[in-house]
């Protein structure tokens, strides 16, 4: 596996590696101190897995950075750091291709869970947002959404914060299987093919919605 960590503090760099060893203990991990460093070291190499991006270094420009090491590294993995959360920046990471926006405030074992569902496929937002936004950022009866039933809005509020099947299941007292089949309805009435798909509608539909 092969790693790219963009940060413009060493700390941040130096205490990610550890963790990332986690992922894949021969992994290649390649690090940078800003945006302009960072294409460098991704223009050097034939592919990445995995790139972490500091949402506030040197030469981001906002979101332009994902949007630079997506068209290099398609393939790639483009998570976003940040010691802030907000909504809006979420909402934003995720248009320009971003698979995960993580906090730097995480703790070790929830960031290499939220790194391998990012490497799975999937993508990884971060719990709190689903908190905020008054309904004026809500869709209207019209949108897929609404379509959803509480039941299936439970389990796409657990995929948004990340979870994997198992542990919807867990968390639900239901059987893994029964997770799959709601899934699929999901993605069936809001027209996605994935989960990470699925994530992105729901997030720029302006989740979370309200019940009714």
């Amino acid at each position: 596996m092969r790693i790219l960590v963009a940060d413009d503090h060493n700390l941040v760099r130096d205490g990610l590696k550890p963790f990332l060893y986690e992922l894949d203990a021969d992994a290649t991990i390649l690090d940078a101190a800003n945006l302009d460093d960072a294409l460098t070291a991704a223009r050097a190499v034939d592919s990445l897995d995995l790139v972490l991006l500091d949402l506030k270094m040197p030469g981001m420009n906002g979101l332009q950075g994902v949007e630079q090491m997506r068209r290099l590294h398609p393939t790639a993995a483009v998570v976003i750091l940040s010691g802030h959360v907000e909504r809006d920046d979420v909402l934003a990471a995720v248009r320009a291709g971003a698979s995960g926006y993580i906090p730097k405030t995480i703790s070790g074992t929830a960031l290499i869970n939220a790194l391998r569902l990012v490497l799975a496929g999937e993508a990884y937002l971060p719990p709190s947002i689903l908190l905020e936004g008054g309904p004026a950022e809500r869709k209207s009866p019209a949108s897929p959404l609404a379509t959803l039933s509480v039941r299936e809005r439970e389990i796409l509020g657990y995929l948004i914060e990340g979870q994997t099947n198992k542990e919807i299941a867990r968390r639900l007292d239901l059987q893994e299987i029964t997770i799959k089949i709601h899934l699929r309805n999901v993605y069936r009435k809001i027209g996605a093919v994935n989960r990470a798909q699925a994530v992105r509608i729901a997030m720029t539909a302006g989740w979370p919605m309200s019940a009714a």
